[in-house]
């Protein structure tokens, strides 16, 4: 017998969800450092599994959100399509699909990384930082790579900036609350492109992948353990739940450990909310 899925997807996310319980069912491959989940109104957790729900790793692309949050105050994005950046010749081209005119809703679709530095260069450091320590985000540590100033552009990948899994409710949560120094349509239009589709039991989801790696005692990046996140949050009936996933793999695989853990918590949420009171 078929098992219906959890949540209404569009086509290509559905493919993916197929492909991810496929791989769901081969020996285990990563380890999940943390699963927890937060009611967003009162800061509450909920539930919360694992070992890892204070540990600070890099945000990676997680980070998305805290920049488009930023882009949209700051007028630099201006709704869901706009605006369209073409790629050039030297942006980081780590996949296919980043060699292609980008806008905000592509940008978190395919997690574009220079359409992320785009937006920070236009913001410039002062504002860039002042957002970030507005935000209460993390350890608040933009510099970058040890030496190289790069902060601007290079903060969440994997160097300076590190937040926990329980950092990540409370960021979600003071933004929910309206208690960030952002517009509330910066974050309704931030909430619009990072729209994942809708629970069996109702719930409305929102959510950002991100994947990225320890440091090692010279303060080289591990490659081949890296760290997979899916954080976001989920409405119905006017209650928001912010909930935060993070794996990390044993080994180098085919498939992002970030999507993976996008998959599993997503397979999960619609029984997790069930649950919360």
């Amino acid at each position: 017998m078929r098992r219906r899925s959890a949540l209404a997807f569009s086509a290509p996310m559905l493919a993916a969800v197929v492909l991810a319980a496929s791989a769901l069912a081969l020996p285990a491959r990563a380890a999940t450092l943390c699963t927890v989940l937060a009611d967003a109104a009162t800061g509450k957790v909920l539930t919360q599994d694992g070992p890892g729900c204070e540990e600070r790793v890099t945000p990676a692309s997680t980070f998305k959100i805290a920049i488009a949050l930023m882009g949209y105050d700051a007028g630099i994005l201006t709704d869901a399509h706009a605006p369209s950046w073409p790629y050039k010749p030297g942006y980081p081209a780590w996949r296919k699909e980043w060699k292609a005119d980008v806008d905000p809703t592509y940008w978190m679709k395919e997690s574009v990384v220079w359409y992320s530095q785009e937006i920070t260069r236009k913001l410039g450091m002062e504002r860039f930082r002042a957002y970030v320590d507005g935000f209460g985000y993390g350890n608040r540590d933009v510099s970058g790579n040890k030496g190289k100033k790069d902060g601007l552009t290079e903060a969440w990948l994997s160097t300076s900036l590190a937040l926990s899994p329980k950092e990540q409710l409370g960021f979600l949560g003071r933004m929910l609350r309206g208690e960030l120094p952002v517009s509330k349509r910066a974050v309704e239009m931030t909430g619009e492109i990072i729209r994942v589709g809708t629970t069996t039991n109702g719930w409305q989801v929102h959510g950002k992948t991100g994947m990225g790696f320890a440091h090692d005692a010279k303060g080289q990046p591990v490659r081949g353990q890296p760290y997979g996140w899916f954080v976001g949050w989920a409405v119905k009936d006017g209650r928001s739940v912010t909930f935060a996933r993070l794996d990390r793999d044993a080994a180098r695989q085919e498939t992002p450990t970030s999507w993976r853990a996008r998959d599993a918590m997503l397979a999960e949420l619609p029984g997790l909310l069930d649950k919360v009171k």
